[in-house]
């Protein structure tokens, strides 16, 4: 998903920088989200800041300013069977090279919260806490969490029972009991210890007869 840009104007000697971040790394379930966003200078956001220290109905206020207001904007996501494969980090710089790559404008230098970058064809740097401290980070990690967040509430109908649309896929207990319960759905990463040992713990007994 990306913005389709109107005509701007950038003030000589300004460079045009993105903000990237990504919600989903922790979660048991689910594919995870990142955003890409270049802010317009001209079009100051009022309220931006990391998106878990803001209310959900303040997220979800500022997510169609953010698409209205930005330059450009993107979401990059991977999926289960990403995770799977490459391992949660892998996964997590595919999806930020993915929404970076959908940006509609190409920035000069790409700022990413955390300690590292994925490889990108333009300069990058990583911002520890960049979501509380850089407002295109901040507005990139309100894009992708709301984006999750309304993902997951939508798993919550496909599989009810875990409580996916509450806890959004973390480890909470309510999630370990329903996995040891009913098993892992589609949507359940099973190269996790704790989604493997339900799956393991499940099987055992048929593997012992």
């Amino acid at each position: 998903m990306s913005q389709m840009m109107m005509e701007w104007s950038l003030p000589e000697g300004q460079e045009l920088v993105a903000g990237v971040d990504e919600v989903g790394r922790g979660p048991l379930c689910g594919a995870v989200v990142t955003a890409a966003v270049i802010l317009d200078p001209n079009r100051p956001i009022e309220g931006l800041n990391d998106s878990k220290k803001l209310t959900e109905a303040r997220r979800e206020a500022l997510f169609p300013l953010i698409k209205e207001h930005a330059l450009a904007w993107a979401i990059g996501r991977a999926e289960v069977h990403e995770i799977d494969q490459l391992n949660i980090l892998h996964a997590t710089m595919l999806a930020m090279q993915r929404a970076v790559a959908g940006l509609s404008i190409q920035p000069d230098r790409v700022l990413v919260d955390g300690n590292r970058c994925p490889v990108l064809p333009m300069p990058s740097e990583p911002v520890i806490q960049g979501d509380g401290r850089v407002p295109a980070i901040s507005a990139a990690s309100i894009l992708a969490k709301v984006t999750r967040d309304r993902e997951m509430a939508e798993m919550e109908l496909l599989y009810p029972g875990y409580g996916i649309g509450k806890h959004k896929g973390y480890p909470t207990r309510e999630h370990l009991t329903a996995l040891r319960t009913l098993g892992a759905t589609p949507i359940h990463r099973r190269s996790f210890a704790p989604v493997r040992n339900a799956l393991e713990a499940v099987e055992a007994p048929v593997a012992a007869e």
